[in-house]
């Protein structure tokens, strides 16, 4: 009986840094220098073959098997569970082809993520607020992987703004005056003078709220720090980016009639008919559209789409104020994506824009409320 070879320690410390010292079957990630369950730091990996040590072993090949016993191309990492799956329970299911592909993905997202330098670390901002009678949970796992490659969490945890558990709805007008001094408390202790030291200089962010609390988050942000503003997507349900749709553009209606009034019709991830807004404001009104050709609550799948909107929607404040004075306050009834909600908040201009009064759709009042202003002014009701 043959002695079967040892693997060298340089060819095990070298696929230990190749997989990040993770389990490497897909899906798994699992790391491998701790237990699971009492995180006890040791030695969880087993050292797999892609082509077994014996020829009759699994995979085997008489002449591969004896060659490439101890060859780092032919050795995985993995946990327990995926080492017997493959070695044992299901063979058949683990082919040569499939292993080597499992191996390379691995291996180039770990080199990926340890290449990449300290001017691309960001920190990860999570913020949630009830949806009607749905809570929000986000997560710093799911943020990081949107954010790779262009940047990297700068910490092993995220910056965290939620209110958990709160009981109010957004059906109550209390819901909006305690939601917002909370979160205006929020960003003052755990951004704003992190921002002033210097110690955060860019800004992942991830939020899911309802739409004027995602204004008055991007509002406290301002667009001054440097920041990149994430959407959820429900096709594939993710954070990442997608590629940018040929021929896409924002539509702009102008009002033919100029009246006192003067309303934001935006109708981006669904649309607002315009009686909805004179149902509320009257019919001495005049409306400004900004929608798309056919508005739905996927279609913002690209960060070109999002740097669209910011221009398009500071073109637009300007020719409002333009066309109707200074005098006047726009009242914004929004159906847009979370992120586009942040950006508005980040691009309006507390000292050159007009006051904007926001609006929420809500199912329970049957209609539009008004729920925050801005700026915020403590002695004034919205």
């Amino acid at each position: 009986m043959s002695r079967r070879p040892t693997i060298p320690e340089k060819i095990k410390t070298r696929l230990w840094v190749l997989t990040g010292g993770r389990c490497q079957y897909e899906g798994c990630n699992k790391p491998l220098w701790q237990d699971e369950l009492t995180l006890l730091q040791m030695n969880t990996a087993y050292i797999a073959h892609i082509i077994a040590v014996e020829p009759n072993g699994p995979r085997g090949n008489n002449d591969l098997s004896p060659k490439l016993a101890t060859d780092i191309s032919n050795l995985m990492l993995m946990c327990d569970e995926h080492h017997r799956l493959i070695d044992r329970e299901d063979v058949e299911g683990h082919p040569v082809e499939r292993l080597h592909e499992m191996k390379r993905k691995h291996e180039e997202r770990i080199e990926l993520l340890t290449s990449i330098q300290k001017e691309k670390k960001s920190h990860v901002l999570l913020y949630g607020a009830n949806i009607g009678d749905h809570s929000t949970h986000l997560s710093w796992r799911k943020a990081a992987i949107a954010m790779v490659p262009e940047f990297c969490p700068a910490e092993n945890q995220a910056i965290e703004l939620s209110w958990n558990n709160s009981s109010f709805k957004d059906n109550e007008s209390i819901f909006w005056q305690i939601e917002r001094k909370h979160l205006q408390r929020q960003i003052r202790q755990k951004v704003k003078d992190r921002l002033q030291n210097k110690d955060i200089e860019h800004l992942a962010v991830f939020a899911l709220a309802p739409q004027p609390l995602l204004m008055e988050f991007g509002r406290l942000l301002s667009d001054i720090p440097a920041a990149e503003i994430f959407q959820l997507h429900r096709e594939p349900p993710d954070w990442k980016w997608q590629e940018h749709p040929e021929g896409f553009d924002y539509i702009l209606q102008e009002p033919e009639i100029q009246k006192k009034t003067v309303a934001l019709n935006l109708s981006l991830s669904a649309t607002v008919d315009n009686s909805r807004i004179t149902s509320v404001l009257g019919n001495e009104i005049s409306i400004w559209t900004l929608t798309i050709e056919k508005p739905n609550n996927d279609f913002l799948k690209s960060r070109e789409q999002l740097s669209m909107f910011r221009k398009q929607f500071r073109l637009l404040m300007d020719r409002i104020k333009a066309r109707h004075g200074q005098d006047i306050v726009l009242h914004v009834f929004p159906a847009v994506p979370v992120s586009v909600a942040v950006e508005i908040g980040r691009v309006w201009m507390p000292k050159a824009d007009l006051p904007l009064c926001i609006y929420d759709q809500n199912r329970k009042l049957n209609g539009f409320m008004k729920a925050l202003k801005f700026p915020d002014d403590p002695n004034q009701e919205v």
